[in-house]
């Protein structure tokens, strides 16, 4: 069972994300939820306090009567409902969901109970809002995109489940559910939060955990199927630099390549003084995408911890306005809302994983030159050179993919445009960035599952699956599993989408 009660880490996070398990909310949060709506309702009695019996935005000047107070945030979740684009996965939708219930629980958000059990039963029944990629400025937080989640806990709107595309209120019906009671601020404390780019978020960091994987093990492959020395994957040499993202990937590729017949020792063969040749046959250091992994993956470790961090802070955050402090006996006015933390790490992700797609293009440029690889027919071709053509085909796509990554990676953090008649003047835009990130991900994933068809299909021609790492064995049958070694030309594009499927799910 999977319980959210105090600081929530990411690991439990991915736990409640991926497992079926019903999501409950301890007794704790429950107790404190309600004391802080029983203090704000107490609190606002005879004050002025924005989004209670205020405008919002540019509009907080304007006074709102007590009769209008309730139907005010009827209003604002019912007109922000604006987003456009494509839907959310479904995914990102419940990472969302699971982002904003922690940080309302934390209660420093004033809203009824009702709120909090009914995104829980969101979660354990499957019932995932329609929510849209685009609207969101990241600023006042993902106002649209959490206004559509709004929508459908006061049972209006339409939300996915059991795989169609339905209105909320008939699934409500279905499943017995009550919409949320709106009394104080619901809508405002609902929609005025960094949960969707935060949720989002999560989701591009533990992917890109896959993929850092992923790249460590497929450059493993490479270094083996060209035989390269392995002293670039030292302790010594690795250590000398103090970076500990480098010597964790160094470390992992040792460890991988521990079992492995193919890679040499530099003593073995340079060493010896027994080398009397004026131009060396075989290359005295590989190229850097070979050669430099730790170097260049590291980099990439690093950031996507900082990423996790960042991001695991944030999700134990109030970061709605203003704030309900039950302990002081106050309210505070704010901008814990805006999305700058998670605007910038998103623009960090999407550089490092369209660097570690543009190592794996290289890795499979060499893979498939056989001028530079001098090992390999040209594209990797088991057929007849000249009437077959390999993995000439899907070269196009990996380069073509990895062309776009190298442009959204463009930041979106610095491209602030002021909105909201001037009101939010500087925003984080930290919605896009995720979004953007997340295709980032999916392109990574993309040419990673072509380099690993094309590792493959070299093993095979080398013959050297009896001579791999057990770790590097366990990738080429795996892959075998999806795609038999071929030699005669194919329809590719399904098998490679079934792999990037399996890079993507395990």
């Amino acid at each position: 069972m999977n319980i959210i009660n105090e600081f929530l880490h990411l690991k439990d996070f991915k736990n409640f994300l991926y497992n079926d398990d019903d999501l409950q909310v301890s007794d704790e949060v429950k107790q404190r939820v309600t004391e802080s709506f029983e203090f704000l309702k107490e609190f606002s009695g005879n004050k002025i306090i924005y989004g209670v019996n205020t405008g919002f935005g540019p509009m907080a000047q304007y006074k709102i009567a007590d009769d209008d107070k309730v139907q005010l945030q009827y209003n604002l979740i019912r007109s922000h409902c604006s987003g456009t684009g494509k839907p959310l996965s479904e995914l990102n939708v419940k990472s969302s969901i699971i982002a904003r219930l922690n940080t309302l629980s934390l209660g420093y958000s004033g809203v009824h109970p009702s709120v909090i059990e009914l995104m829980t039963q969101f979660v354990n029944r499957g019932i995932t809002p329609l929510i849209f990629e685009h609207g969101g400025v990241g600023a006042s937080g993902d106002l649209v995109q959490l206004a559509h989640l709004a929508l459908t806990l006061i049972g209006e709107g339409e939300v996915f489940y059991k795989g169609e595309r339905r209105p909320t209120k008939e699934v409500f019906e279905i499943e017995n559910l009550t919409p949320i009671n709106v009394e104080i601020r619901e809508g405002l404390a609902l929609m005025n939060g960094t949960s969707v780019m935060t949720g989002i978020g999560i989701v591009n960091y533990l992917n890109a955990e896959k993929l850092l994987d992923w790249s460590i093990k497929i450059s493993c492959a490479i270094n083996e199927i060209v035989r390269a020395y392995d002293d670039h994957l030292s302790e010594e040499l690795n250590n000398a630099k103090l970076h500990k993202g480098q010597q964790s990937v160094a470390e992992r590729m040792r460890t991988h390549l521990s079992d492995s017949k193919l890679v040499r020792k530099r003593a073995d063969h340079l060493y010896k003084g027994e080398n009397t040749e004026a131009v060396f046959r075989e290359k005295v250091q590989e190229y850097y995408s070979l050669r430099c992994v730790p170097q260049i993956l590291g980099p990439v470790a690093d950031t996507i911890s900082t990423v996790g961090e960042i991001l695991e802070n944030e999700i134990n955050s109030a970061n709605d306005n203003p704030i309900i402090d039950v302990k002081n006996k106050h309210v505070y006015h704010g901008g814990n809302f805006h999305g700058d933390y998670i605007s910038l790490e998103m623009d960090k992700l999407k550089i490092v994983v369209t660097k570690l797609t543009m190592l794996a293009e290289r890795q499979l440029n060499y893979l498939l030159n056989s001028k530079i690889n001098e090992i390999l027919p040209r594209f990797v071709n088991l057929g007849k050179l000249g009437f077959n053509f390999g993995m000439q085909g899907v070269q196009f796509t990996a380069t073509s993919t990895t062309a776009e990554n190298q442009m959204l990676s463009n930041p979106m953090y610095i491209h602030s445009i002021p909105n909201n008649n001037d009101n939010q003047d500087i925003v984080s835009m930290g919605t896009n960035a995720a979004v953007i990130t997340a295709k980032v991900i999916e392109n990574a994933f993309e040419v990673l599952a072509i380099e690993a068809i094309t590792i493959a299909q070299a093993i095979d021609y080398l013959g050297y699956q009896n001579d791999i790492s057990s770790q590097t064995r366990e990738l080429y049958e795996n892959i075998r599993k999806i795609i038999p070694t071929f030699a005669e030309d194919q329809v590719i594009y399904p098998l490679t989408q079934k792999v990037k499927d399996h890079l993507i799910n395990n």
